[in-house]
C-alpha cells in the first residue's frame, strides 16, 4: 500500500499521545479501565442485539514495509446478534460492512483501496461475516468461528471474543459490550497488491455495544 498510509498511523498515534487517563482528587492517575474477568450473562435477556451506531468499532493493521502499522478503519457497518445468555454457544451473530466507507484519514488513499487494486467496492460493495459457531472458552471468553466474505471470496475465519458487559438500559431495554480481535491474510481473499512488500497478514480489532432490539 503507498506510503501515504503513513498519514493514518501518524494521526492514530498523536490521538492516543492526548488522551491521558484522568487524575483523582489526590493527584493519581485513575486506572485504566478494563473488562471484568465474571460478567453475568443473564443480565441481558435472550433476543436480538444490534450495535451501536455511535459505539462500535472495526479497525485493521497490517506491516506497510516494515516502518510502521497503520490503522484504519471502516466507518459504516452493522452487526445483529441472536443472543442466548443460558446457552451462549446457540447464540450467533452476523456483520455487513460497507467496503466504501473504508478510511484511512487520507482522501486519495482511500480512493485507490476502493479500487480494483484492493477492495473493489463497485463491484463488491460489502463485506460480510456469518457466524457458524460459538464456544465458550472462559467466564467471559469465547471463540466465534465463521465465514468472512471478501470480494467475493469466503473463507473461515475465528475471532477471540471477550464478553466485557451487560446490563439493563433506564429505556428498558439492555446492551451488551464485547471486544474481538482475529488475523487474516489478505491475499486469501484476492486483496493481494504490493504483497510481499506490505503485509499480507491482517490484524482487525472489533469494539462493540450492542442493544435489544
Amino acid at each position: 500500500m503507498r506510503t501515504h498510509a503513513l498519514y493514518a498511523v501518524a494521526a492514530f498515534a498523536l490521538a492516543a499521545c492526548g488522551q491521558q487517563a484522568p487524575a483523582d482528587a489526590s493527584g493519581e492517575t485513575a486506572p485504566a479501565q478494563t473488562a471484568a474477568e465474571s460478567v453475568d450473562l443473564a443480565a441481558a435477556p435472550a433476543g436480538t442485539y444490534v450495535t451501536d451506531p455511535k459505539h462500535r468499532y472495526i479497525t485493521f493493521t497490517y506491516w506497510h514495509q516494515g516502518y510502521s502499522r497503520p490503522y484504519l478503519r471502516w466507518r459504516d457497518w452493522e452487526g445483529v446478534l441472536e443472543w442466548n445468555p443460558e446457552n451462549p454457544e446457540q447464540s450467533s451473530i452476523s456483520v455487513t460492512i460497507d467496503a466504501a466507507s473504508i478510511d484511512s484519514g487520507v482522501d486519495e488513499f482511500d480512493d485507490h483501496l476502493r479500487s480494483a487494486d484492493f477492495f473493489d467496492v463497485a463491484n463488491h460493495p460489502e463485506i460480510a461475516f456469518e457466524s457458524t459457531s460459538v464456544e465458550r472458552v472462559g467466564p467471559n471468553k469465547g471463540k466465534v468461528t465463521g465465514e468472512l466474505t471478501i470480494k467475493g471470496v469466503t473463507k473461515p475465519v475465528a475471532l477471540d471474543v471477550t464478553f466485557n458487559k451487560a446490563d439493563a438500559l433506564q429505556d428498558g431495554g439492555h446492551k451488551l459490550g464485547f471486544s474481538a480481535k482475529t488475523t487474516v491474510k489478505r491475499s486469501d481473499f484476492g486483496v493481494d497488491r504490493y504483497v510481499p512488500f506490505v503485509g499480507d497478514e491482517v490484524e482487525v480489532l472489533i469494539e462493540a455495544e450492542l442493544a435489544s432490539r
